[in-house]
Protein backbone atom coordinates (compact mmCIF):
# COMPACT_ATOMS: atom_id res chain seq x y z
CA UNK A 1 0.00 0.00 0.00
CA UNK A 2 1.46 3.48 -1.11
CA UNK A 3 2.38 5.86 1.50
CA UNK A 4 -0.11 9.06 2.23
CA UNK A 5 1.21 11.96 0.47
CA UNK A 6 1.60 15.82 2.02
CA UNK A 7 -1.43 16.46 -0.43
CA UNK A 8 -3.39 13.40 0.93
CA UNK A 9 -3.15 14.19 4.68
CA UNK A 10 -4.21 17.78 3.96
CA UNK A 11 -7.09 16.53 1.90
CA UNK A 12 -8.01 14.42 4.75
CA UNK A 13 -7.70 16.77 7.18
CA UNK A 14 -9.52 19.70 5.05
CA UNK A 15 -12.60 17.02 5.01
CA UNK A 16 -12.11 16.27 8.80
CA UNK A 17 -12.78 20.11 9.48
CA UNK A 18 -15.45 20.36 7.40
CA UNK A 19 -17.30 17.37 8.68
CA UNK A 20 -16.42 19.54 12.57
CA UNK A 21 -17.73 22.59 11.42
CA UNK A 22 -21.18 21.07 10.02
CA UNK A 23 -21.97 18.98 12.81
CA UNK A 24 -21.18 22.20 15.24
CA UNK A 25 -23.78 23.78 13.10
CA UNK A 26 -26.07 21.47 13.90
CA UNK A 27 -24.97 21.17 17.39
CA UNK A 28 -25.75 25.08 17.70
CA UNK A 29 -29.19 24.50 15.73
CA UNK A 30 -30.22 22.00 18.64
CA UNK A 31 -31.61 24.54 21.66
CA UNK A 32 -33.93 26.38 18.95
CA UNK A 33 -35.44 23.11 17.09
CA UNK A 34 -35.86 21.83 21.37
CA UNK A 35 -38.29 25.11 20.87
CA UNK A 36 -39.29 25.31 17.72
CA UNK A 37 -42.81 26.35 17.42
CA UNK A 38 -45.64 24.08 16.30
CA UNK A 39 -48.52 24.92 14.20
CA UNK A 40 -52.35 23.32 14.54
CA UNK A 41 -52.92 23.88 11.15
CA UNK A 42 -55.92 21.69 10.87
CA UNK A 43 -58.53 19.32 13.12
CA UNK A 44 -61.51 17.15 13.07
CA UNK A 45 -64.04 16.56 15.89
CA UNK A 46 -66.95 14.42 17.19
CA UNK A 47 -68.61 14.57 20.50
CA UNK A 48 -71.83 14.94 22.50
CA UNK A 49 -74.61 17.29 21.65
CA UNK A 50 -74.54 16.43 17.57
CA UNK A 51 -70.99 18.16 17.33
CA UNK A 52 -69.48 16.70 14.07
CA UNK A 53 -67.03 19.86 13.12
CA UNK A 54 -65.29 22.96 14.50
CA UNK A 55 -68.13 25.34 14.10
CA UNK A 56 -70.91 22.98 16.02
CA UNK A 57 -68.78 22.63 18.65
CA UNK A 58 -68.04 26.23 18.88
CA UNK A 59 -71.84 26.36 19.18
CA UNK A 60 -72.31 24.49 21.92
CA UNK A 61 -69.76 26.36 23.86
CA UNK A 62 -70.57 29.58 22.98
CA UNK A 63 -73.92 29.22 24.11
CA UNK A 64 -73.19 27.26 27.50
CA UNK A 65 -75.01 23.89 25.90
CA UNK A 66 -74.74 20.58 28.18
CA UNK A 67 -75.73 17.91 26.17
CA UNK A 68 -75.22 14.89 28.77
CA UNK A 69 -78.19 12.49 28.65
CA UNK A 70 -79.29 8.85 30.23
CA UNK A 71 -77.14 6.25 28.85
CA UNK A 72 -79.36 5.70 25.43
CA UNK A 73 -80.61 1.98 24.63
CA UNK A 74 -78.46 1.23 22.13
CA UNK A 75 -75.64 1.31 24.39
CA UNK A 76 -77.18 -1.05 27.55
CA UNK A 77 -80.52 -1.30 29.22
CA UNK A 78 -79.51 1.34 32.02
CA UNK A 79 -82.77 0.36 34.23
CA UNK A 80 -81.70 -3.06 34.58
CA UNK A 81 -78.03 -1.92 35.67
CA UNK A 82 -78.95 1.05 37.82
CA UNK A 83 -78.84 0.32 41.58
CA UNK A 84 -78.50 3.98 43.88
CA UNK A 85 -76.06 1.64 45.87
CA UNK A 86 -72.63 2.15 45.10
CA UNK A 87 -71.29 -0.86 46.70
CA UNK A 88 -74.62 -2.75 44.54
CA UNK A 89 -72.56 -5.57 42.59
CA UNK A 90 -72.49 -5.84 39.15
CA UNK A 91 -74.62 -2.54 38.96
CA UNK A 92 -73.75 1.21 38.52
CA UNK A 93 -75.63 4.08 40.16
CA UNK A 94 -74.01 6.07 36.70
CA UNK A 95 -76.91 6.32 34.35
CA UNK A 96 -75.73 9.51 32.50
CA UNK A 97 -73.24 9.96 30.22
CA UNK A 98 -72.16 12.28 27.02
CA UNK A 99 -73.08 9.96 23.76
CA UNK A 100 -72.19 10.44 19.96
CA UNK A 101 -75.02 9.15 17.58
CA UNK A 102 -74.25 7.15 14.63
CA UNK A 103 -71.28 5.38 15.86
CA UNK A 104 -72.62 2.15 13.71
CA UNK A 105 -72.87 3.95 10.63
CA UNK A 106 -69.69 3.98 8.45
CA UNK A 107 -68.48 3.84 4.42
CA UNK A 108 -66.10 1.36 4.12
CA UNK A 109 -65.82 1.80 0.80
CA UNK A 110 -64.86 5.39 0.96
CA UNK A 111 -61.56 3.94 2.60
CA UNK A 112 -61.40 0.59 0.41
CA UNK A 113 -62.28 -1.75 3.15
CA UNK A 114 -64.79 -4.51 2.68
CA UNK A 115 -68.46 -4.31 4.72
CA UNK A 116 -67.28 -8.03 5.77
CA UNK A 117 -63.80 -5.98 7.32
CA UNK A 118 -65.72 -3.51 8.38
CA UNK A 119 -67.88 -4.88 10.82
CA UNK A 120 -65.06 -6.48 13.05
CA UNK A 121 -63.56 -2.80 13.29
CA UNK A 122 -63.65 -1.71 16.79
CA UNK A 123 -66.52 1.13 15.96
CA UNK A 124 -63.09 3.89 17.51
CA UNK A 125 -61.23 2.44 14.40
CA UNK A 126 -63.80 4.15 12.15
CA UNK A 127 -64.24 6.63 13.99
CA UNK A 128 -60.33 7.99 13.82
CA UNK A 129 -60.10 7.37 9.84
CA UNK A 130 -62.99 9.68 9.40
CA UNK A 131 -61.93 12.40 11.74
CA UNK A 132 -58.08 12.08 10.76
CA UNK A 133 -59.45 12.51 6.77
CA UNK A 134 -61.38 15.67 8.17
CA UNK A 135 -58.36 17.26 10.17
CA UNK A 136 -56.40 16.41 6.78
CA UNK A 137 -58.93 17.89 4.48
CA UNK A 138 -59.80 20.96 6.86
CA UNK A 139 -55.63 21.68 6.78
CA UNK A 140 -56.01 20.87 2.43
CA UNK A 141 -53.64 17.98 2.77
CA UNK A 142 -56.26 15.18 2.05
CA UNK A 143 -54.57 14.63 -1.58
CA UNK A 144 -52.78 12.57 -2.75
CA UNK A 145 -49.75 14.72 -1.88
CA UNK A 146 -49.24 13.46 1.56
CA UNK A 147 -48.61 10.01 -0.12
CA UNK A 148 -45.24 8.53 0.97
CA UNK A 149 -44.65 11.21 3.31
CA UNK A 150 -43.00 11.88 6.67
CA UNK A 151 -46.50 12.16 8.59
CA UNK A 152 -46.39 10.80 12.26
CA UNK A 153 -49.43 9.51 13.37
CA UNK A 154 -50.29 9.21 17.28
CA UNK A 155 -53.32 7.86 18.80
CA UNK A 156 -54.56 7.99 22.62
CA UNK A 157 -57.15 4.95 22.96
CA UNK A 158 -58.16 2.89 26.14
CA UNK A 159 -61.08 1.44 25.78
CA UNK A 160 -61.39 -2.14 25.11
CA UNK A 161 -65.33 -2.42 24.84
CA UNK A 162 -66.12 -3.63 21.45
CA UNK A 163 -63.60 -6.31 22.09
CA UNK A 164 -65.28 -7.23 25.58
CA UNK A 165 -68.63 -6.91 23.32
CA UNK A 166 -66.98 -9.66 21.34
CA UNK A 167 -65.65 -12.20 23.47
CA UNK A 168 -68.48 -14.62 24.55
CA UNK A 169 -68.61 -16.00 21.02
CA UNK A 170 -65.55 -17.86 19.76
CA UNK A 171 -66.85 -19.31 16.64
CA UNK A 172 -67.25 -15.63 15.48
CA UNK A 173 -63.42 -14.39 15.46
CA UNK A 174 -62.84 -14.51 12.10
CA UNK A 175 -59.54 -13.13 10.16
CA UNK A 176 -60.51 -9.79 11.30
CA UNK A 177 -60.81 -10.02 14.57
CA UNK A 178 -57.34 -9.26 15.74
CA UNK A 179 -56.78 -5.98 13.69
CA UNK A 180 -60.45 -4.88 14.25
CA UNK A 181 -59.83 -4.84 18.18
CA UNK A 182 -56.09 -3.96 18.23
CA UNK A 183 -55.11 -0.55 19.53
CA UNK A 184 -51.69 -0.34 17.48
CA UNK A 185 -53.96 -1.17 14.67
CA UNK A 186 -56.26 1.99 14.94
CA UNK A 187 -53.26 3.85 14.61
CA UNK A 188 -51.03 2.11 11.86
CA UNK A 189 -54.52 1.70 9.80
CA UNK A 190 -54.45 5.29 9.49
CA UNK A 191 -50.96 5.64 8.20
CA UNK A 192 -51.71 2.32 6.14
CA UNK A 193 -55.03 3.90 4.21
CA UNK A 194 -53.36 7.26 3.88
CA UNK A 195 -49.78 5.96 3.26
CA UNK A 196 -48.32 7.90 5.73
CA UNK A 197 -44.37 7.26 6.61
CA UNK A 198 -43.68 8.66 9.80
CA UNK A 199 -43.36 7.22 12.81
CA UNK A 200 -47.03 5.61 14.12
CA UNK A 201 -48.57 4.50 17.88
CA UNK A 202 -51.10 3.78 20.09
CA UNK A 203 -51.10 5.56 23.46
CA UNK A 204 -52.60 4.84 26.47
CA UNK A 205 -51.94 7.38 30.33
CA UNK A 206 -55.49 7.11 30.55
CA UNK A 207 -57.40 10.37 30.76
CA UNK A 208 -53.90 12.09 29.57
CA UNK A 209 -53.61 9.96 26.18
CA UNK A 210 -54.49 12.36 23.44
CA UNK A 211 -52.34 15.23 25.10
CA UNK A 212 -49.58 12.94 25.88
CA UNK A 213 -49.98 12.17 21.80
CA UNK A 214 -49.63 16.21 21.19
CA UNK A 215 -46.34 15.86 22.91
CA UNK A 216 -44.86 12.95 20.93
CA UNK A 217 -45.64 14.17 17.94
CA UNK A 218 -44.10 18.45 18.72
CA UNK A 219 -41.32 15.91 19.82
CA UNK A 220 -41.19 13.87 16.45
CA UNK A 221 -41.78 17.10 14.32
CA UNK A 222 -38.91 19.14 16.58
CA UNK A 223 -36.40 16.19 16.12
CA UNK A 224 -37.25 16.17 12.25
CA UNK A 225 -38.39 12.32 12.45
CA UNK A 226 -41.92 13.61 11.14
CA UNK A 227 -42.63 16.74 8.60
CA UNK A 228 -46.32 16.56 9.62
CA UNK A 229 -48.28 14.84 12.25
CA UNK A 230 -51.64 13.56 13.29
CA UNK A 231 -52.61 13.13 16.98
CA UNK A 232 -55.65 12.95 19.07
CA UNK A 233 -57.56 10.30 20.52
CA UNK A 234 -61.05 8.47 20.37
CA UNK A 235 -63.43 7.49 23.21
CA UNK A 236 -65.91 5.01 22.80
CA UNK A 237 -68.58 3.40 26.08
CA UNK A 238 -70.11 0.32 24.29
CA UNK A 239 -70.64 -1.52 27.44
CA UNK A 240 -71.33 -1.06 31.06
CA UNK A 241 -67.94 -2.16 32.65
CA UNK A 242 -66.01 0.82 33.26
CA UNK A 243 -69.31 2.88 34.05
CA UNK A 244 -69.72 -0.47 37.19
CA UNK A 245 -65.94 0.54 38.18
CA UNK A 246 -65.98 4.01 37.94
CA UNK A 247 -69.39 3.84 40.58
CA UNK A 248 -67.43 1.03 42.31
CA UNK A 249 -64.67 3.68 43.27
CA UNK A 250 -66.87 6.49 43.39
CA UNK A 251 -65.54 7.99 40.59
CA UNK A 252 -68.57 8.98 38.74
CA UNK A 253 -71.00 11.38 39.95
CA UNK A 254 -74.27 10.54 41.96
CA UNK A 255 -75.73 13.68 40.47
CA UNK A 256 -75.01 12.83 36.80
CA UNK A 257 -72.62 16.22 35.73
CA UNK A 258 -69.20 17.78 35.93
CA UNK A 259 -69.58 19.98 38.57
CA UNK A 260 -66.05 21.32 38.53
CA UNK A 261 -65.07 23.99 41.63
CA UNK A 262 -68.60 23.79 42.74
CA UNK A 263 -68.81 22.99 46.30
CA UNK A 264 -71.53 20.08 44.94
CA UNK A 265 -69.07 19.02 43.02
CA UNK A 266 -69.31 14.89 43.28
CA UNK A 267 -67.24 13.10 40.70
CA UNK A 268 -67.35 13.12 37.00
CA UNK A 269 -69.62 12.39 34.13
CA UNK A 270 -68.26 9.44 31.09
CA UNK A 271 -68.51 10.69 27.81
CA UNK A 272 -67.80 9.79 24.12
CA UNK A 273 -65.47 11.47 21.96
CA UNK A 274 -63.12 11.74 19.10
CA UNK A 275 -60.47 14.05 17.82
CA UNK A 276 -57.49 14.83 15.99
CA UNK A 277 -55.40 17.52 15.08
CA UNK A 278 -52.94 18.36 12.21
CA UNK A 279 -49.54 19.51 13.48
CA UNK A 280 -46.66 21.08 11.35
CA UNK A 281 -43.50 23.05 12.13
CA UNK A 282 -44.60 26.47 12.27
CA UNK A 283 -41.80 28.09 9.43
CA UNK A 284 -42.72 26.04 7.18
CA UNK A 285 -46.50 26.28 7.82
CA UNK A 286 -46.26 29.92 7.18
CA UNK A 287 -43.90 29.25 3.75
CA UNK A 288 -46.65 26.78 2.40
CA UNK A 289 -49.62 29.42 3.07
CA UNK A 290 -51.34 27.09 5.79
CA UNK A 291 -54.34 28.28 7.80
CA UNK A 292 -52.81 28.42 11.50
CA UNK A 293 -55.66 27.73 14.27
CA UNK A 294 -52.71 27.87 17.28
CA UNK A 295 -49.06 27.64 17.98
CA UNK A 296 -48.14 25.09 20.57
CA UNK A 297 -44.89 27.22 22.23
CA UNK A 298 -44.09 23.92 24.95
CA UNK A 299 -45.16 21.10 26.23
CA UNK A 300 -44.09 18.23 28.80
CA UNK A 301 -45.31 15.23 30.57
CA UNK A 302 -44.45 13.37 34.20
CA UNK A 303 -45.48 11.01 36.40
CA UNK A 304 -46.73 11.68 39.88
CA UNK A 305 -44.15 8.53 41.24
CA UNK A 306 -44.52 7.33 44.48
CA UNK A 307 -47.60 9.29 45.95
CA UNK A 308 -51.36 9.23 48.37
CA UNK A 309 -52.35 6.15 45.70
CA UNK A 310 -51.96 5.32 42.36
CA UNK A 311 -55.20 6.87 41.37
CA UNK A 312 -54.90 9.62 43.40
CA UNK A 313 -53.66 13.10 41.74
CA UNK A 314 -50.05 14.60 42.95
CA UNK A 315 -50.30 18.57 43.13
CA UNK A 316 -46.57 18.75 43.08
CA UNK A 317 -46.17 16.66 40.19
CA UNK A 318 -49.03 18.90 38.31
CA UNK A 319 -47.19 22.42 39.29
CA UNK A 320 -44.13 20.32 38.14
CA UNK A 321 -45.25 19.69 34.49
CA UNK A 322 -46.98 23.10 33.98
CA UNK A 323 -43.57 24.37 34.88
CA UNK A 324 -41.68 21.97 32.26
CA UNK A 325 -44.61 23.15 29.62
CA UNK A 326 -43.75 26.59 30.41
CA UNK A 327 -39.44 26.44 30.50
CA UNK A 328 -39.88 24.28 27.53
CA UNK A 329 -41.71 27.03 25.23
CA UNK A 330 -39.48 29.75 27.23
CA UNK A 331 -43.16 31.57 28.19
CA UNK A 332 -43.39 33.51 31.30
CA UNK A 333 -46.08 32.53 33.92
CA UNK A 334 -47.38 36.08 33.31
CA UNK A 335 -48.12 35.50 29.64
CA UNK A 336 -51.11 32.88 30.55
CA UNK A 337 -54.61 34.63 30.06
CA UNK A 338 -56.46 31.41 30.29
CA UNK A 339 -55.88 27.75 31.91
CA UNK A 340 -58.11 24.73 30.61
CA UNK A 341 -57.88 22.42 33.89
CA UNK A 342 -57.97 18.75 33.69
CA UNK A 343 -61.10 19.89 36.35
CA UNK A 344 -63.21 16.63 36.35
CA UNK A 345 -65.26 17.74 39.48
CA UNK A 346 -64.17 15.41 42.38
CA UNK A 347 -64.16 16.38 45.68
CA UNK A 348 -60.41 15.21 46.39
CA UNK A 349 -59.05 16.47 42.39
CA UNK A 350 -60.30 19.86 42.01
CA UNK A 351 -58.75 21.36 45.64
CA UNK A 352 -55.63 19.98 44.68
CA UNK A 353 -55.07 21.32 40.91
CA UNK A 354 -56.36 24.45 42.21
CA UNK A 355 -53.34 24.65 44.56
CA UNK A 356 -51.12 23.19 41.92
CA UNK A 357 -51.94 26.45 39.63
CA UNK A 358 -51.42 28.78 42.52
CA UNK A 359 -47.64 27.66 42.96
CA UNK A 360 -47.28 27.98 39.72
CA UNK A 361 -49.03 31.17 38.81
CA UNK A 362 -48.97 33.13 42.60
CA UNK A 363 -46.58 35.35 41.68
CA UNK A 364 -47.26 36.57 38.04
CA UNK A 365 -51.23 37.01 38.59
CA UNK A 366 -53.37 39.25 41.20
CA UNK A 367 -57.00 39.55 41.53
CA UNK A 368 -57.03 42.34 39.82
CA UNK A 369 -55.51 40.55 36.83
CA UNK A 370 -56.53 36.92 37.42
CA UNK A 371 -55.69 33.93 35.80
CA UNK A 372 -58.74 32.59 33.66
CA UNK A 373 -59.89 28.96 34.56
CA UNK A 374 -62.20 26.64 33.19
CA UNK A 375 -63.09 23.43 32.23
CA UNK A 376 -64.81 21.93 28.99
CA UNK A 377 -66.06 19.16 30.92
CA UNK A 378 -68.69 20.92 32.62
CA UNK A 379 -70.33 21.02 28.85
CA UNK A 380 -69.32 17.24 27.32
CA UNK A 381 -68.14 15.12 30.26
CA UNK A 382 -64.82 13.75 30.83
CA UNK A 383 -64.13 11.95 27.07
CA UNK A 384 -61.46 10.23 29.05
CA UNK A 385 -58.72 9.39 26.22
CA UNK A 386 -59.65 12.32 24.33
CA UNK A 387 -60.38 14.53 27.07
CA UNK A 388 -56.85 16.74 26.48
CA UNK A 389 -58.27 17.37 22.72
CA UNK A 390 -61.30 18.51 23.75
CA UNK A 391 -59.57 20.90 25.74
CA UNK A 392 -57.34 22.17 23.31
CA UNK A 393 -59.57 22.73 20.74
CA UNK A 394 -61.67 24.46 22.98
CA UNK A 395 -58.70 26.97 23.27
CA UNK A 396 -58.30 27.13 19.82
CA UNK A 397 -62.02 28.32 19.41
CA UNK A 398 -61.39 30.38 21.58
CA UNK A 399 -58.36 32.37 20.08
CA UNK A 400 -60.38 32.31 16.65
CA UNK A 401 -63.62 34.12 18.88
CA UNK A 402 -61.55 36.08 21.23
CA UNK A 403 -63.90 34.79 23.91
CA UNK A 404 -63.65 32.41 26.54
CA UNK A 405 -66.69 30.28 26.41
CA UNK A 406 -68.71 30.30 29.93
CA UNK A 407 -67.71 27.47 32.64
CA UNK A 408 -71.02 25.50 33.73
CA UNK A 409 -72.49 24.25 36.72
CA UNK A 410 -70.45 26.67 39.72
CA UNK A 411 -73.32 28.06 41.47
CA UNK A 412 -71.18 27.41 45.17
CA UNK A 413 -67.04 27.80 44.58
CA UNK A 414 -66.20 24.76 46.30
CA UNK A 415 -64.92 25.45 50.04
CA UNK A 416 -62.13 23.52 50.27
CA UNK A 417 -60.35 25.77 47.26
CA UNK A 418 -59.24 28.53 49.26
CA UNK A 419 -60.21 31.43 46.74
CA UNK A 420 -59.67 34.32 48.48
CA UNK A 421 -56.04 33.34 48.05
CA UNK A 422 -55.87 32.34 44.80
CA UNK A 423 -55.26 34.67 42.20
CA UNK A 424 -58.02 33.04 39.54
CA UNK A 425 -61.22 33.51 38.42
CA UNK A 426 -63.90 31.33 36.59
CA UNK A 427 -65.71 32.85 33.80
CA UNK A 428 -69.14 31.50 34.16
CA UNK A 429 -70.36 33.94 31.62
CA UNK A 430 -68.86 34.41 28.01
CA UNK A 431 -65.96 36.70 28.78
CA UNK A 432 -64.30 38.93 25.99
CA UNK A 433 -60.32 37.92 25.81
CA UNK A 434 -58.43 40.65 26.03
CA UNK A 435 -55.10 40.84 24.38
CA UNK A 436 -51.96 42.79 25.95
CA UNK A 437 -50.75 45.09 23.09
CA UNK A 438 -48.17 43.48 20.91
CA UNK A 439 -48.41 40.30 22.43
CA UNK A 440 -50.25 36.96 21.39
CA UNK A 441 -52.98 35.55 24.05
CA UNK A 442 -51.59 32.48 25.72
CA UNK A 443 -53.43 29.27 27.12
CA UNK A 444 -52.62 26.38 29.24
CA UNK A 445 -53.74 23.11 29.02
CA UNK A 446 -53.75 20.45 31.29
CA UNK A 447 -54.69 16.88 31.05
CA UNK A 448 -54.00 14.40 34.00
CA UNK A 449 -54.54 10.44 33.58
CA UNK A 450 -55.38 8.59 36.61
CA UNK A 451 -52.35 5.85 35.88
CA UNK A 452 -50.37 9.06 37.03
CA UNK A 453 -48.95 10.58 33.94
CA UNK A 454 -49.77 14.17 33.97
CA UNK A 455 -49.42 15.95 30.57
CA UNK A 456 -49.24 20.36 29.67
CA UNK A 457 -49.21 21.82 26.55
CA UNK A 458 -48.63 26.20 26.46
CA UNK A 459 -50.22 26.96 23.05
CA UNK A 460 -50.41 30.80 21.55
CA UNK A 461 -52.70 32.23 19.49
CA UNK A 462 -51.54 32.42 15.23
CA UNK A 463 -49.68 35.17 13.95
CA UNK A 464 -51.27 37.10 11.42
CA UNK A 465 -51.28 35.63 8.35
CA UNK A 466 -49.12 36.23 6.01
CA UNK A 467 -49.37 35.35 1.86
CA UNK A 468 -48.38 31.48 0.70
CA UNK A 469 -44.84 31.97 -1.26
CA UNK A 470 -45.20 28.95 -3.55
CA UNK A 471 -48.62 29.46 -4.96
CA UNK A 472 -51.11 32.61 -5.64
CA UNK A 473 -54.39 32.27 -4.64
CA UNK A 474 -55.50 34.23 -7.17
CA UNK A 475 -56.83 37.12 -5.24
CA UNK A 476 -57.16 39.07 -8.14
CA UNK A 477 -59.35 37.74 -10.02
CA UNK A 478 -62.94 39.51 -10.18
CA UNK A 479 -64.42 36.03 -10.11
CA UNK A 480 -63.26 32.21 -8.77
CA UNK A 481 -64.41 28.88 -10.01
CA UNK A 482 -65.36 26.85 -6.53
CA UNK A 483 -65.51 23.10 -6.97
CA UNK A 484 -66.73 20.56 -4.66
CA UNK A 485 -66.83 16.72 -4.99
CA UNK A 486 -68.29 13.36 -2.98
CA UNK A 487 -68.22 9.94 -3.78
CA UNK A 488 -72.11 9.62 -4.61
CA UNK A 489 -74.93 12.29 -4.80
CA UNK A 490 -76.39 12.47 -1.21
CA UNK A 491 -72.41 13.39 -0.09
CA UNK A 492 -71.97 16.04 -2.37
CA UNK A 493 -75.52 17.86 -1.10
CA UNK A 494 -74.38 17.39 2.31
CA UNK A 495 -71.16 18.94 1.62
CA UNK A 496 -72.91 21.86 -0.41
CA UNK A 497 -74.77 22.87 2.44
CA UNK A 498 -72.02 22.60 4.80
CA UNK A 499 -70.01 25.08 2.17
CA UNK A 500 -73.32 27.01 2.48
CA UNK A 501 -73.27 27.53 5.65
CA UNK A 502 -69.33 28.14 6.57
CA UNK A 503 -69.49 30.69 3.29
CA UNK A 504 -72.21 32.81 5.15
CA UNK A 505 -70.26 33.19 8.32
CA UNK A 506 -66.23 33.21 7.08
CA UNK A 507 -64.81 36.35 7.12
CA UNK A 508 -61.73 34.97 4.46
CA UNK A 509 -62.03 35.84 0.78
CA UNK A 510 -63.60 34.03 -1.36
CA UNK A 511 -60.18 33.31 -3.21
CA UNK A 512 -58.74 31.82 -0.48
CA UNK A 513 -61.76 29.14 -0.03
CA UNK A 514 -62.19 28.60 -3.60
CA UNK A 515 -58.18 27.54 -3.39
CA UNK A 516 -58.34 25.26 -0.23
CA UNK A 517 -61.39 23.52 -1.72
CA UNK A 518 -59.65 23.00 -5.14
CA UNK A 519 -56.22 22.20 -4.17
CA UNK A 520 -56.41 20.74 -0.70
CA UNK A 521 -59.28 18.31 -0.72
CA UNK A 522 -59.78 14.93 -2.85
CA UNK A 523 -61.56 14.57 -6.06
CA UNK A 524 -64.38 11.83 -6.34
CA UNK A 525 -66.67 11.42 -8.94
CA UNK A 526 -69.89 12.91 -8.29
CA UNK A 527 -69.16 17.07 -8.79
CA UNK A 528 -70.36 20.45 -8.38
CA UNK A 529 -68.62 23.42 -9.34
CA UNK A 530 -69.71 27.24 -8.94
CA UNK A 531 -68.51 30.63 -10.61
CA UNK A 532 -69.38 33.54 -7.94
CA UNK A 533 -67.31 37.12 -7.32
CA UNK A 534 -67.92 37.10 -3.48
CA UNK A 535 -68.45 34.45 -0.28
CA UNK A 536 -72.16 35.56 0.00
CA UNK A 537 -72.90 35.29 -3.81
CA UNK A 538 -71.28 31.71 -3.39
CA UNK A 539 -73.67 30.85 -0.46
CA UNK A 540 -76.65 32.18 -2.40
CA UNK A 541 -75.90 29.99 -5.31
CA UNK A 542 -75.63 26.89 -3.10
CA UNK A 543 -79.01 28.03 -0.86
CA UNK A 544 -80.68 27.44 -4.25
CA UNK A 545 -83.12 24.18 -5.26
CA UNK A 546 -81.28 21.41 -5.71
CA UNK A 547 -80.46 20.45 -9.42
CA UNK A 548 -78.23 19.46 -11.80
CA UNK A 549 -77.93 22.97 -13.67
CA UNK A 550 -78.93 26.72 -12.41
CA UNK A 551 -77.39 30.02 -13.28
CA UNK A 552 -73.86 29.94 -11.89
CA UNK A 553 -73.27 26.11 -11.00
CA UNK A 554 -73.32 22.85 -12.74
CA UNK A 555 -73.22 19.57 -11.17
CA UNK A 556 -72.48 16.27 -12.96
CA UNK A 557 -70.70 12.99 -13.04
CA UNK A 558 -66.80 12.56 -13.96
CA UNK A 559 -66.36 8.68 -15.03
CA UNK A 560 -64.16 6.50 -12.57
CA UNK A 561 -62.14 5.14 -15.70
CA UNK A 562 -58.71 6.25 -17.09
CA UNK A 563 -57.66 9.80 -15.72
CA UNK A 564 -58.27 11.94 -18.60
CA UNK A 565 -55.47 13.07 -21.20
CA UNK A 566 -54.20 16.89 -21.60
CA UNK A 567 -55.42 18.29 -24.80
CA UNK A 568 -54.49 21.76 -25.77
CA UNK A 569 -57.22 24.25 -27.64
CA UNK A 570 -56.14 27.01 -30.59
CA UNK A 571 -58.97 29.05 -30.87
CA UNK A 572 -56.64 31.07 -34.10
CA UNK A 573 -56.69 34.41 -32.25
CA UNK A 574 -53.83 33.63 -30.78
CA UNK A 575 -54.59 32.64 -27.47
CA UNK A 576 -54.25 29.12 -26.24
CA UNK A 577 -55.56 26.65 -23.40
CA UNK A 578 -54.48 23.52 -21.73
Amino acid sequence: MAEPTTDGYRRLLERALAKLEELEGKLALKPEARREPIAVIGAGVRFPGGVDDLRSFWRLLHDGIDPVSEVPPDRWDVEALYDPDPDAPGKTYARWGGFLTGVDRFDPAFFGISPREAKAMDPQQRLLLEVSWEALERAGYASPSTLGSKTGVYVGMVATDYASLSHGDLTGIDTYFGTGISRSIAAGRLSYLLGLHGPNMAIDTACSSSLVSVHLACQSLRTGESDMALAGGVNLILAPDGSVSTARARMASFTGRCRAFDASADGYVRAEGCAMVLLKRLPEAIRDGDQVMGVIRGSAINQDGRSNGITAPSGNAQAAVIRLALADGGIDPAEVGFLEAHGTGTPLGDPIEMGALAEVFGGSHTSERPLMVGSVKTNIGHTEATAGMASLIKVLLAFEHGTIPPHLHLREPNPRIPWNELPVTVPTTRTPWERTVGRPRVAGVSSYGFSGTNAHVVVAEPPPPESPTNASTGLDRSAHLLALSARDGTALGELAERFRAALEETAAPLGDVAFAANSGRAHFTERLALVADTTTNAAAILSGPPGDHRPGLLRGTVSAGDPPRVAFLFTGQGAQRV
